[in-house]
């Protein structure tokens, strides 16, 4: 089983730069693909960024590609989501996931977590 703990959100304005992480629990934490979807009031949750298990390769929605940059740190079991040039749009609950294949799709995820509010004002 693998638990995984968003923390880092919160209030910023239109331009400014956060990074949100996740923490996970268990020992396969270094097999694993991890993810981030996002969901806005109102909208179906959508794919942002991946990262494969070896930070090899990587995978990112259009819409942040250029912005933002998913890491992970195999040693301290936590995956990062740096967010630059922040805008209003990007505005949603952000959750990591965690699954085996590095894909877009939330099938591709087998672990979620709670999620955590991120607020782009303008």
């Amino acid at each position: 089983q693998v638990q995984l703990v968003e923390s880092g959100g919160g209030l910023v304005q239109a331009g400014d730069s956060l990074r949100v992480s996740c923490a996970a629990s268990g020992r396969i934490f270094s097999w694993l693909v991890m993810g981030w979807f996002r969901q806005a009031p109102g909208k179906e949750r959508e794919f942002v960024a991946a990262i494969s298990w070896s930070a090899i390769s990587t995978y990112y929605a259009d819409s942040v590609k250029g912005r933002f940059t998913i890491s992970r740190d195999n040693a301290k079991n936590t995956v990062y989501l740096q967010m630059n040039s922040l805008k209003p749009e990007d505005t949603a609950v952000y959750y990591c996931a965690a699954g085996i294949r590095l894909g877009g799709r939330r099938s591709d995820y087998n672990y979620w977590g709670q999620g955590i509010q991120v607020t782009v004002s303008s």
